[in-house]
């Protein structure tokens, strides 16, 4: 699931979103933020299939129980 915000980031960014989803098994989890509100959340890097770097931010949605990308940034090399 993408939330708005992620959705026109990916897009400002020129991101479609599979590639995000697909670099999450090889992503490295920077920060983990399990008490953050409304949601916990998790801030992990990868790599794109292109070789961009960047940084993703997911929350858990417990009462859907499934994470939602919140944000993409990209990282300066």
């Amino acid at each position: 699931m993408f939330g708005a915000h992620a959705d026109q980031r990916l897009r400002d960014r020129r991101i479609v979103g599979w590639q995000v989803a697909a670099g999450l098994d090889a992503a490295k989890v920077v920060r983990e933020r399990p008490s953050a509100g409304p949601n916990p959340v998790v801030e992990f890097e990868q790599i794109l299939p292109d070789g961009t770097p960047i940084k993703v931010v997911w929350a858990w949605i417990s009462t859907d129980r499934m994470a939602k990308l919140v944000t993409v940034h990209l990282v300066d090399g």
